[in-house]
């Protein structure tokens, strides 16, 4: 059977729900330019482009939440020289995709231990996020400097310091109390985390989040994965079964509980 084009598929995406918040472990730069006899760097840069097209592609689509693994706290033990690359690519996307994410209503957000970041990675990307606050369109959210595990950690610091203030009361805690605390408070819960270059694991990305999201693998690295890709991936979702724990039979009666969904 002929594959569609992807305007076509694009059109059979949109005709369905499409996931609200999307998150992205962006892999495999390093192994695509070494397979082309580049440096590493390279494949970094290339992948700047596979950035451009699906914050594109998300935008069109709906999505409401698009989260992309840029730069993890492990990341810091890379090898000096790349991980100094890393931050003036950053700073250039920051620089040269200024008008898209204006242009197009997107608002820029940051997770992470930004406070890591160098100054002149710090102050455009405090600049686009400040001047795109009022934005009405999808939220992209760049995690940097960014791990599951330490923003799980710095949110029970900071409830425990609200319970040692007397603001909250320890047996009255529910999830939504521990979320406020999380660097994602006010995003719209995690449907879809992607994948790419193969790798099956998370890799310490919104570990609390991920809880019921749905789990999409590619082989393709991120330098060449693009907007069909990107469909394809999105088109899996809305064909998997969303359970919550239910069963399929409650899930065909009833929409899962509110608290679930979140």
């Amino acid at each position: 059977m002929e594959r569609p084009s992807v305007s076509a598929l694009e059109l059979q995406v949109k005709a369905r729900p499409v996931p609200r918040h999307v998150g992205i472990i962006m892999d495999g730069n390093g192994r695509w330019a070494e397979s082309r006899g580049l440096p590493r760097l390279e494949g970094h840069r290339e992948g700047s482009s596979s950035v451009r097209e699906v914050t594109r592609t998300a935008r069109r689509l709906g999505i409401q939440a698009l989260t992309l693994y840029a730069f993890s706290s492990q990341n810091w033990a890379r090898p000096a020289e790349e991980v100094a690359g890393l931050m003036e690519l950053l700073r250039d996307y920051l620089e040269r995709e200024r008008p898209e994410i204006l242009d197009n209503s997107i608002r820029l957000n940051a997770i992470g231990d930004i406070d890591r970041l160098p100054r002149y990675v710090r102050e455009p990307l405090d600049k686009l996020i400040a001047d795109s606050a009022h934005n009405t369109g999808m939220v992209l959210s760049l995690a940097l400097s960014y791990g599951g595990r330490e923003e799980i950690l710095r949110a029970a610091q900071r409830m425990a310091e609200a319970i040692s203030k007397g603001e909250l009361v320890p047996g009255r805690l529910e999830e939504k109390d521990f979320e406020q605390y999380l660097w994602t408070n006010g995003l719209p819960p995690l449907d879809l985390v992607v994948r790419t270059s193969g790798e099956l694991r998370v890799s310490n990305f919104l570990l609390w989040q991920v809880a019921y999201a749905e789990l999409c693998f590619t082989d393709a690295l991120w330098p060449d994965f693009r907007t069909e890709e990107f469909l394809r991936c999105v088109a899996q979702f809305q064909q998997r079964e969303r359970r919550f724990g239910l069963t399929s039979a409650q899930v065909k009666r009833e929409e899962p509980p509110q608290r679930a969904k979140a």
